[in-house]
């Protein structure tokens, strides 16, 4: 499991607050500890950085009812994705229903043309065990279920064209917006656990992309649902061997544009903005540079 970006922020380990009994009050800037509620206050979630109480994520402005909503649809895909029976692989070894995708060279998935988008995408979710990928890929695949769910059929398959799953790769429609500041994270985003010091003989072990589901708790694919010491746990066994640096979580997180994405609903009489090939089409993606095994 791995990932995409450059310029990780964060090179310290985190390690989620547990354990304890703490609430948080915010002024100005500080955390207050009081014995109280264990790990959230107002729905933040505290963790330890660099010996300091920080928030993890939480809510800052109130969120639409939309942006609400399809949150909750992210979240539901990823714990579906969970359970659906995919596989995790290298791109080498990757697999798809060649009813609805064409497997080409580089372990991507273009999707057929006689095939409606949303079929195919809903397939990853109906005929799971037909599937092995990577752990950018999932993102982007529950992204796409997530506003099929959110927008319908119809205007899905209208704006989201030619699909081309691969990596980060993913149609300009999502629009999505990356952030670097932890309080800003918030349950439905897509976060990332950076392992500095893999085994260099596995690629696929530099880290993790998932969905942070709720206080603690990510969906990471081909790890499963873990707490954050739980998929630092399981990227630390694929260190080098006597290695003392430790994986942790990185400061940015990612989404798409929700507000963006609900004009599509109401938007279906109107000609698509220019889908196009959607292999050219990789706007903000987080991680480390992308790996290929041959």
């Amino acid at each position: 499991m791995k990932r995409s970006v450059q310029g990780m922020g964060c090179s310290c380990c985190l390690a989620p607050l547990a354990g304890a009994f703490w609430q948080g009050s915010l002024r100005f800037g500080k955390l207050l500890r009081t014995n109280n509620r264990p790990d959230t206050y107002n729905n933040l979630s505290i963790v330890m950085r660099k010996g300091k109480w920080t928030v993890a994520y939480g809510y800052g402005a109130p969120a639409s009812g939309f942006e609400q909503n399809m949150r909750g649809r992210i979240i539901e895909t990823a714990r579906a994705m969970n359970v659906g029976g995919t596989q995790f692989s290298t791109f080498k070894n990757s697999r798809c229903n060649p009813r609805y995708w064409i497997r080409n060279s580089n372990g991507g998935f273009q999707l057929r043309s006689d095939v409606t988008p949303s079929a195919a995408i809903n397939d990853i979710f109906i005929n799971g065990r037909l599937y092995a990928f990577e752990c950018a890929m999932a993102m982007v695949m529950i992204f796409y279920k997530a506003t099929i769910d959110s927008i319908g059929e119809n205007a899905f398959n209208r704006y989201f064209t030619d699909l081309f799953l691969w990596d980060w790769n993913y149609d300009n429609n999502l629009r999505m917006i990356t952030t670097f500041n932890p309080w800003e994270m918030r349950p439905g985003d897509v976060v990332y656990f950076k392992n500095p010091d893999h085994d260099p003989e596995k690629p696929e072990w530099q880290g993790e992309n998932a969905v942070l589901l709720g206080n603690d708790s990510y969906y990471g694919h081909g790890l499963g649902i873990k707490s954050a010491d739980g998929i630092i746990a399981s990227l630390n066994r694929e260190r080098v061997p006597g290695s003392r640096i430790s994986a942790y979580l990185a400061n940015e997180a990612l989404h798409p544009d929700f507000a963006y994405i609900q004009t599509l609903s109401s938007r279906s009489a109107l000609p698509p903005t220019g889908s196009g090939s959607a292999r050219n089409k990789i706007f903000s993606r987080i991680g480390v540079k992308s790996y290929i095994i041959k």
